[in-house]
């Protein structure tokens, strides 16, 4: 009976053991990990895989390659980012994440020159670029909203007088149009087509850049609308009326 009360007696010792034992390991793990050594991050732009493993090895960390982006400047394949800025300070066995480059994007500049504004638009965006100034000027031989000229032209490098790095419009490039405003608006007193032939009639209004609507038949104008004198404008069109009259 004794002997069974011993054996009883025993066994919170080797839990309370066990127990100890446990805090003991818990408490030791968590000395070490607390005092894991602090390093500082290097710069690794610029760098290849190779390079930037060497220098991160030493440094007690190590490499994670996140993806590739397109850069005008930095050769493909190596590092032009990275996701923990050069000199901040992690613990070891940390995994730095870094982003490696495409080369600049291959930018193809399309022909806008005789299209109306809104179809270089579509044209530009299609092409993965944006008008970004539109320069207005008077023209009398383009048709008003058309585009009478680019920056940069066909023939010109995709980078031409344009920012040199895509990040400067996200998933853009950036063009300049010269649009057609049409001509100037000039305006006339309307001279007095009476008794004027129709050739002598088609010479004048060809002059003051208006158009002439015939009715009747003759050989000389009779009447006409708007009246002599009255104020116009280029290209509007002026109605004339022929009849048989003598010529003055």
């Amino acid at each position: 009976m004794q002997e069974d009360l011993r054996k009883l007696a025993t066994i919170p010792l080797y839990i309370l053991a066990f127990v100890i034992m446990g805090l003991v390991s818990g408490y030791l793990a968590f000395k070490i990990l607390s005092f894991s050594k602090t390093v500082e991050v290097p710069d690794l732009r610029g760098q290849t895989l190779v390079e930037a493993n060497t220098i991160l090895s030493k440094e007690g960390l190590y490499l994670k390659v996140e993806g590739e982006e397109y850069d005008p400047v930095i050769v493909p394949g190596r590092i032009i980012r990275q996701d923990v800025p050069p000199g901040n300070k992690v613990k070891e066995q940390r995994g730095i994440k870094v982003f490696l480059s495409k080369g600049p994007r291959v930018w193809s500049v399309p022909e806008l020159a005789g299209l109306t504004l809104e179809e270089a638009e579509q044209v530009a965006s299609r092409n993965g670029l944006r008008l970004e100034k539109i320069i207005p000027v008077h023209s009398d031989s383009v048709e008003k909203e058309k585009v009478i000229a680019q920056r940069p032209n066909v023939d010109e490098p995709p980078g031409s007088g344009l920012p040199q790095s895509p990040r400067d419009f996200p998933g853009q490039r950036a063009l300049s149009v010269v649009v057609s405003a049409g001509p100037y608006e000039t305006i006339y007193y309307c001279p007095d087509f009476s008794g004027k032939s129709r050739d002598e009639a088609l010479g004048l209004a060809e002059k003051l850049r208006v158009s002439i609507d015939f009715t009747g038949e003759g050989e000389r104008v009779r009447s006409q609308k708007p009246r002599p004198n009255a104020v116009i404008r280029a290209g509007e069109t002026l109605h004339l009326q022929l009849a048989g009259v003598p010529a003055l």
